[in-house]
């Protein structure tokens, strides 16, 4: 680990605070790494960005624990861009800085060129530019916030409601498909709280059976059941100060939903074979897969409950239904996946389109599932359609060439350019055939994955 930078010559002092001053007309935050991308100097605009003395307070901090690892830290996309000798601007992401509040801001990222005349500090080789991301428009920009990682409209109203609930510690309920980042939302809530401070604990509710769930949250005492040879404490007693994550939560048990109610209420509880009523001090944030208003018309699910739970309801819409936020969050995982390997991969034009187009029914958890497998198997430089799990692009495929309805009764599928002839026809044939499983048309055929889609494209079946 570097020393803490000492203070710039003179020239270099006089250079930087002239840079300084005229980035802060521009109303932008200047800062200077060195190459263990630490930071050297910050321009004094940030006092007034963030908090006074918030400039001096950085010296010698790495910059990932103020603009987050996501983008700095091992493997990070901006780290890995700027180690390249890439510049990169249109990000936006979370300041933080001692005894001042988070602050999104949009990041300019570049590596700093030699200096020939010695007037500038020799130790910077990196240089980023903050300004405040509500100054500038949404179009095309890409936002890493507290670890999620969007491009689309529907993304970045979810951040700047969490930054709206910032001093409130009202109860929120998350809902989406699996995989969407439900429980990362959730952290980011907790983090832009009065509660940010203390503990946030979680604890998925449909992986334990009742009786034990009921121990999990509340705890017990010796002797409350079989098996209970000492006492325990229960989640929340664990999330006092902080927040308690209830994951899954349409799957409590009625009689459970009956005691997580009267918490939610009353803010006490008891531990499992005992009397003694405890204080709750935990801010609660729940999350279902689940049509909870449906479950409330089954009798599935309690609706007062419900509504104790749904204070603030936050709806995580799937990937399919947000896909400009495929290509930053295939590059940003891309980035954090190859770098456990000590690898540096890009994904071809070809790859990323199939991986726009396809479904993602397990929306972002199984992108970074394809990811590691295409990570796995990529033997250059360059991730390609064929090192992509096959039902990716198969799945890619059928979307783009799902039939559409004519009428009532004739399905008709999309018509093949009259150019591509009865060769195409044949393909689409097998294809059809497999169910447009690649690997397995591919076999038929005799010809490897990646001359299969080769052809594919030469037909017109892909684009």
């Amino acid at each position: 680990m570097s020393a803490p930078p000492t203070c710039p010559t003179p020239p270099a002092a006089v250079a930087f605070s002239g840079v300084s001053m005229a980035f802060a007309a521009l109303g932008r935050v200047f800062l200077c790494l060195d190459e263990d991308f630490r930071i050297l100097h910050s321009s004094e605009l940030l006092d007034r960005l963030v908090a006074p003395g918030a400039a001096d307070s950085l010296a010698g901090e790495l910059v990932e624990n103020v603009l987050g690892a996501e983008l700095f830290g091992a493997g990070g996309a901006l780290r890995a861009t700027l180690l390249a000798g890439e510049r990169r601007e249109g990000w936006r992401a979370t300041l933080r800085v001692e005894h001042g509040r988070p602050r999104l801001v949009s990041v300019t990222a570049a590596p700093f060129p030699r200096d020939p005349s010695g007037i500038c500090d020799p130790r910077v080789h990196y240089i980023v530019v903050l300004r405040p991301a509500e100054e500038e428009g949404t179009d095309a920009a890409v936002t890493l916030f507290d670890g999620l990682v969007a491009r689309s409209e529907s993304m970045l109203r979810l951040f700047r409601l969490v930054q709206t609930l910032e001093q409130s510690e009202v109860t929120v309920l998350v809902t989406g498909e699996s995989g969407t980042g439900k429980e990362r939302l959730a952290q980011a809530l907790h983090n832009h709280s009065p509660r940010h401070a203390g503990p946030f604990v979680a604890v998925n509710c449909g992986a334990l059976p009742g009786d034990l769930l009921e121990s999990e949250l509340f705890g017990h005492v010796r002797g409350a059941f079989t098996g209970a040879v000492r006492d325990r404490v229960g989640r929340f007693e664990l999330a006092a100060g902080g927040t308690l994550f209830l994951d899954e939560v349409g799957d409590l048990p009625l009689p459970l939903q009956v005691k997580l109610l009267r918490v939610l209420q009353e803010r006490r509880f008891e531990r499992v074979g005992e009397s003694v009523s405890r204080a709750a001090d935990a801010r609660v944030i729940a999350a279902t897969n689940l049509d909870l208003a449906r479950a409330v018309r089954e009798g599935r699910f309690r609706e007062d409950l419900f509504y104790r739970l749904r204070v603030v309801p936050i709806h995580v819409a799937p990937l399919r239904e947000r896909r400009e936020d495929i290509e930053p969050l295939a590059s940003h995982l891309l980035a954090r996946v190859a770098a456990r390997r000590g690898r540096a991969l890009r994904l071809s034009p070809d790859a990323l389109r199939c991986m726009i187009d396809a479904p993602w029914r397990g929306n972002v958890r199984e992108l970074e599932n394809a990811l590691e497998y295409a990570v796995a198997v990529c033997r250059g430089q360059t991730i390609l359609p064929e090192d992509l799990p096959a039902e990716i692009c198969a799945g890619a495929v059928e979307a783009h060439w799902r039939p559409h309805v004519v009428n009532d009764s004739e399905p008709a599928a999309r018509p093949l350019p009259a150019a591509d002839g009865a060769a195409a026809a044949e393909l689409r044939a097998i294809l059809e055939a497999h169910r447009w499983h690649r690997e397995e048309a591919a076999r038929e055929m005799g010809i490897s994955r990646s001359t299969l889609w080769r052809r594919m494209r030469e037909a017109g079946l892909i684009h």
